[in-house]
């Protein structure tokens, strides 16, 4: 299939594009989602940093009250511990301050920077405030068995919350470095699943609506296969048109070249010094291939307006008993010229949503066919009647073929068409087309016994009763 490049022009770079959207709906969606994963992170990290300090409080406690105390001192000479900055170092070493009471509330021990906390603290955990100027401190109270010593274990609150910042950043870190790696690698993937959309729209790009190619639906994804065959079913609808647009331009430009030339031929033929008789003939003959040339134009007109009907013409309320009333009558002396007879059978208001223009002009033609093709003694009748489930039915039929019996008995044979350019045809059909129905020869009831009519199905606008 040959590619053509096809530029940006300043209004299609204004559209909006499916593979942005797609980006940043699905980046929206995974910011959204890695954003709740980081504050989840964030704080189930220092949640769990706060039960790892608390445990380690509280097993510090336990191995002290496992162990004998040595001698009492003073407060004093209370013991203290050679600084160990180095173990500082560490990202989880933790400054623990330990104090030990007897039962009578002389201090056995205090190691530690942490200020004495009071005897009294209660049992278990706790958030103390020491100091000369309070500082928090998370605490750890517990006697021994006998009730003879009492344990406190503390650490500093800020050194507590740093560690579980620390946790929980050492969490959350890796999940941003990939942050960024993931949203290229989720760009790439959007991209490369659009491929076969942008190897679609190539390829409808590429396509010659005047030519027999079409899209290929071997290997076509399913998600795609229903457009494929809409795409191509309406380029087989557009070269139908086409070639049907073709066809007509052809026959009218051969039915019109006929009288064309046939009145250049007549006109020269007058300058020539024709006799009376046939000076009259010629000139007759010229208003005969002048009305002839006037009908295929005006045929051509009424084509061309049926074509360009938009659908908000179709809204207007249209009675077709009424119309065909109003069309019998204007009718009625081409009938009583050509020696035949027009009726109507409409038992009420037939009406539906249309344009009461295009549907009187596809009347006409089929009540303007009827009478010019048949011949004298022809009864002719428009029908108009609801359809069931909605709509109705326009009808135009005539006893054209019984009339035309010869002694034998035997019927004629069916009329030929409407024209010889099929224009009338032609017109109804994108009538009843613009309205959601369709055209067609319909079984012709007794005592008729050709019958064409046109089927809506816009859906009636009023009861049968009106």
């Amino acid at each position: 299939m040959r590619r053509t490049v096809a530029t940006l022009s300043p209004a299609s770079a204004r559209i909006p594009s499916l593979t942005r959207r797609l980006l940043l709906w699905t980046l929206g969606a995974l910011l959204a989602v890695w954003a709740s994963f980081v504050g989840m992170a964030y704080l189930t990290g220092i949640e769990e940093a706060d039960e790892l300090t608390d445990g380690h409080l509280a097993s510090v406690a336990a191995l002290l009250l496992n162990l004998r105390p040595g001698e009492t001192v003073t407060p004093a000479e209370a013991t203290r511990r050679a600084p160990t900055p180095w173990l500082k170092a560490h990202d989880y070493q933790q400054s623990l301050n330990v104090v030990q009471w007897d039962a009578d509330g002389r201090l056995l021990s205090h190691s530690g920077d942490a200020p004495l906390p009071p005897f009294d603290t209660p049992d278990g955990f706790a958030t103390l405030h020491l100091g000369a100027k309070p500082t928090p401190w998370r605490s750890f109270s517990q006697w021994d068995g006998t009730r003879s010593r009492k344990v406190v274990v503390l650490l500093d609150l800020e050194e507590r919350d740093d560690l579980a910042e620390d946790i929980a950043g050492q969490m959350v870190e890796p999940g941003l470095w990939l942050l960024p790696v993931v949203m290229l690698v989720l760009g790439f993937a959007v991209r490369r699943g659009l491929r076969p959309l942008y190897t679609l729209s190539h390829d409808v790009a590429a396509l010659d609506v005047a030519g027999a190619e079409r899209l290929s639906t071997g290997g076509t994804l399913r998600e795609f296969e229903s457009v494929v065959a809409s795409i191509n079913t309406l380029l087989d609808r557009q070269q139908a048109a086409l070639v049907r647009e073709r066809r007509l331009a052809n026959e009218v430009a051969h039915e019109l070249r006929t009288p064309l030339s046939s009145i250049v031929l007549q006109a020269r033929a007058l300058g020539g010094g024709l006799d009376g008789a046939a000076q009259a003939e010629a000139l007759a003959r010229i208003g005969q291939d002048a009305l002839r040339a006037g009908h295929v134009l005006n045929q051509l007109l009424a084509l061309a307006r049926a074509s360009r009907t938009r659908l908000d013409e179709l809204e207007a309320e249209v009675d077709l008993a009424a119309l065909a009333r109003d069309v019998a009558a204007d009718h009625a002396q081409v009938a009583w010229q050509h020696g035949a007879t027009l009726g109507v059978a409409a038992s009420g208001p037939v009406a539906v949503r249309g344009n009461a223009v295009l549907l009187e002009m596809a009347l006409r033609n089929l009540v303007e066919n009827a009478l010019r093709h048949t011949p004298a003694g022809t009864h002719v009748e428009i029908r108009a009647a609801p359809l069931e489930g909605g709509g109705a039915c326009l009808q135009v039929c005539d006893d054209g073929r019984r009339a035309a019996t010869g002694e034998t008995g035997t019927p004629a044979p069916a009329r030929a068409p409407v024209d010889s350019l099929h224009l009338g045809h032609e017109i109804i059909a994108r009538v009843a087309e613009a309205h959601g129905g369709r055209f067609r020869e319909m079984p012709a009831p007794a005592p008729f016994t050709t019958c064409y009519g046109v089927e809506l199905r816009t859906g009636p606008a009023l009861d049968a009763t009106g």
